[in-house]
């Protein structure tokens, strides 16, 4: 599959910047400064903002991501996610999802998957993970009226963190793996980011032109131990189901004496 060039509408402009405490507060704050009523700051759809060290990175449910300076990608993206509404939100976290695993899976190769919902692993082991912040209000706000307005997503932060040359790793992380143990080479983390901002551009444009189902097919081709038996476990619950895919709405489907379906949160994966 052909990619776009590397300076498309995501990614253009590309921020580098050598510390941060998180790449998705920085992008934030690009926000909220465009929103002051004297409107000095700016902010466009597809900016990236790249960070060669990062001390207070953030993972999914207040967890921190942890990455060695200089050796890995840790990257936002601002969108302006029109014309997907509220209730979309998994498309566009399905999308990132094979965006960043398309990525990964030409360097690694098949073995790259997406565990549910949005972690990248190469075999049984983590090499990334997404973090989307959205900020969502009514058009009303924007007009200065009291009166409720319909409620409007406004910007998504996307948040990528990727090991790449990172091989040592915190004892607390249980299956980490980098894309230098993978292939046994030494990348640069810039214009493997810039690269990714590409891949992002061009699937982002299939889920706005092609619509979701156009995603959602290799979406799932690249599913995390799907069709497989896996243990899980529901508050005090330990169970074995068979993973069967996702909902239209991002929940997790499994298979064991019954289907079930669950949100995210809901589950904890026992490898």
């Amino acid at each position: 599959m052909p990619y776009p060039p590397f300076r498309t509408s995501i990614g253009a402009p590309f921020i580098e910047l050598q510390t941060l405490d998180s790449t998705n507060n920085y992008a934030l704050t690009l926000i909220q400064a465009a929103r002051l009523p004297d409107r000095q700051g700016s902010v466009q759809h597809g900016t990236a903002v790249f960070a060669h060290e990062q001390v207070a990175g953030k993972g999914q449910r207040g967890k921190k991501w942890a990455s060695s300076k200089g050796e890995n990608i840790a990257l936002s993206i601002i969108l302006n996610p029109a014309p997907l509404k509220v209730t979309q939100q998994f498309q566009l976290s399905a999308c990132i999802a094979l965006a960043v695993c398309t990525f990964f899976q030409k360097y690694a190769g098949e073995d790259t998957r997406i565990k549910w919902p949005n972690d990248l692993y190469w075999k049984d082991r983590k090499a990334g993970g997404i973090l989307i912040e959205n900020i969502i209000g009514s058009m009303s706000e924007e007009a200065g009226s009291k009166k409720p307005g319909e409620t409007q997503w406004k910007w998504a932060v996307i948040g990528t963190g990727i090991n790449i040359n990172q091989t040592s790793f915190p004892e607390d992380l249980v299956n980490p793996v980098s894309l230098k143990q993978i292939t046994g080479k030494n990348f640069e983390p810039v214009e493997l980011a810039k690269e990714l901002c590409g891949i992002i551009d061009h699937y982002y444009n299939e889920l706005l032109t092609k619509g979701f189902d156009n995603i959602l097919s290799p979406y799932l081709s690249h599913f995390y131990k799907k069709d497989e038996t896996v243990k899980l476990k529901k508050d005090n619950r330990v169970f074995e189901a068979v993973i069967k895919g996702i909902s239209q709405e991002g929940k997790l489907i499994v298979q064991h004496s019954m289907e079930e379906q669950f949100d995210l949160g809901e589950i904890q994966w026992l490898l």
